[in-house]
């Protein structure tokens, strides 16, 4: 039996039979990413910081403008 090398060919497997849910091995990361975009996040914090803005100016509302932030970061976006 000194011929030709014999290849097992039944046990290989290539990535192209594999169901797509199953070539990789590592577990799904959850998305890290805000589910809205930044202009339709907390309409409420953003209404009131505006309104105050425009009636006494962005020096007199930085506590509306902190909320709208801290809603924002909550909401998932680095502000």
């Amino acid at each position: 039996m000194g011929g030709l090398p014999i290849e097992n060919t039944s046990t290989a497997i290539s990535l192209s039979q594999v169901p797509k849910d199953r070539k990789s091995a590592a577990p799904a990361v959850p998305d890290s990413k805000p589910k809205k975009k930044i202009c339709c996040a907390c309409p409420d914090t953003k209404k009131l910081r505006d309104e105050c803005i425009v009636e006494h100016g962005e020096s007199a509302c930085e506590k509306w403008i902190e909320a709208h932030r801290k809603c924002l970061r909550a909401e998932g976006f680095n502000v």
